[in-house]
């Protein structure tokens, strides 16, 4: 029995031949990516066995590039044990995936979209989904039986310290003050890498993927987060995977995240354009054209990275009238005020104001929610200051300033749905 028949290549007719494939492995779902010049066809078989997937290609035939895809499997995949490709008749080749648990296919075609040719994806997930804040109070009941050794602090640094190059333009602002910071509950902090697995973000000269830079940072900040009583980070993404814009935005409100913060390193038509922003949503218009663009061309992501297009968007279906009532845009433009004045004594700031657009990632409706843009990829300066580790953990201590200062003048409501251990 055959399941999602797509209308195959005639009798005779060209086969179509693959011309890419790719494995992504994350920690919840595994995605396989055939691309091909012209649109793929395929039939998903029914099969006895819970842990195996069978999926047929019509119209095309094995070659170097599709044989290449078992070995493209992790060892590692939570999900995937392994792939077998199998010629069944001319024009019909079927891949057979051994599954280390139940799981469930979801298999969809994307049109071309940016250096992407047509692609069939066949995402695999657990026949149950991991509750992301059941995880988080797991990790908290492991950190309770095993408490990790205390952090040795640094050595303070004397007044003045350090050279404008590694300070920016901390030298010539006055630095902002930090109020003193109270936490009598678990405050969740939800820490959102911008793009991952088919979506690279942007790219600078030498080959920088914003991708890669975005969760680097977004691992530091976790660390300073968690390190800091009553407070825990979530990655919204924690690997090289793609994260559909409304899952984002879903996983953060799962986990009832008392703030929503995505990283990102983006690149510019001109190279000379330089310095960190922040931004907010907007109930209204954009504050700047370049706002706008930038909405516009993160808002994108889900064409590059490949989202189905049946798959429910309740969140971004939210009326920005609701979130403006609530006072969440507010918050967060107090937010992203916080962490703009602490990126300011780091770098050059792009923006001297917190901007506001459409970012469909910041559509959270209870969420006070900011998108920073710790730097550009497409200035090689920038680019080169982002690939080193120093510079990334300056730049999530900025961020992570930015959070204390706005939790001391802002401190989190009781809440009853997650208690303080």
């Amino acid at each position: 029995m055959l399941l999602c028949l797509i209308p195959v290549v005639g009798y005779g007719a060209p086969r179509i031949e693959v011309k890419a494939v790719r494995v992504w492995t994350g920690t919840e779902y595994t995605r396989v990516a055939i691309e091909a010049r012209q649109p793929l066809s395929f039939a998903l078989e029914t099969t006895q066995d819970p842990r195996r997937i069978s999926m047929v290609l019509e119209g095309t035939e094995l070659n170097a590039i599709l044989e290449s895809l078992p070995d493209r499997v992790s060892t590692a995949d939570p999900l995937i044990a392994n792939a077998q490709l199998q010629r069944i008749a001319p024009g019909r080749v079927r891949l057979s995936l051994t599954l280390r648990q139940e799981a469930r296919p979801h298999v969809f075609t994307l049109p071309p979209a940016a250096a992407f040719a047509h692609r069939l994806v066949l995402d695999v997930y657990p026949a149950v989904e991991p509750d992301p804040l059941q995880a988080l109070l797991d990790e908290l009941e492991r950190e309770e039986r095993e408490p990790a050794p205390a952090p040795v602090a640094a050595a303070p640094r004397a007044p003045g310290a350090g050279s404008a190059a590694d300070l920016g333009s901390s030298a010539r602002r006055p630095q902002p003050r930090t109020p003193k910071l109270t936490i009598d509950r678990l405050v969740t902090v939800a820490i959102d890498a911008g793009h991952g697995g088919e979506d690279p973000g942007a790219i600078g000269a030498k080959g920088t993927q914003e991708k890669d830079i975005t969760l680097a940072i977004a691992r530091r900040l976790k660390t300073l987060v968690d390190a800091q009583p009553g407070m825990r980070a979530v990655l919204i993404r924690d690997g090289d995977t793609f994260v559909a814009l409304h899952e984002r935005v879903s996983k953060a409100r799962k986990l009832h995240a008392d703030l929503f913060v995505s990283i990102h390193a983006d690149a510019f038509v001109k190279p000379h354009a330089r310095g960190s922003s922040v931004y907010a949503l907007s109930a209204k218009g954009a504050t700047s054209a370049a706002a706008r663009w930038l909405a516009k061309k993160e808002n994108d992501a889900d064409l590059i990275g490949g989202v189905s297009l049946d798959v429910a968007d309740p969140y971004l279906k939210q009326t920005l009238l609701d979130l403006s009532q609530d006072g969440n845009i507010r918050h967060s433009v107090k937010l992203g005020q916080a962490v703009l004045a602490r990126l300011g004594e780091l770098n050059t700031l792009h923006k001297p104001r917190v901007e506001q657009a459409g970012f469909a990632v910041l559509k959270a409706p209870d969420i006070p929610s900011i998108l920073v843009e710790t730097a550009f990829l497409s200035n090689p300066g920038e680019e080169e200051k982002l690939k080193r580790a120093s510079y990334q953990q300056k730049m999530a201590q900025a961020i992570f300033a930015g959070i204390q200062a706005y939790f001391g003048e802002h401190p989190p409501q009781p809440r009853d749905r997650i208690a303080l251990r």
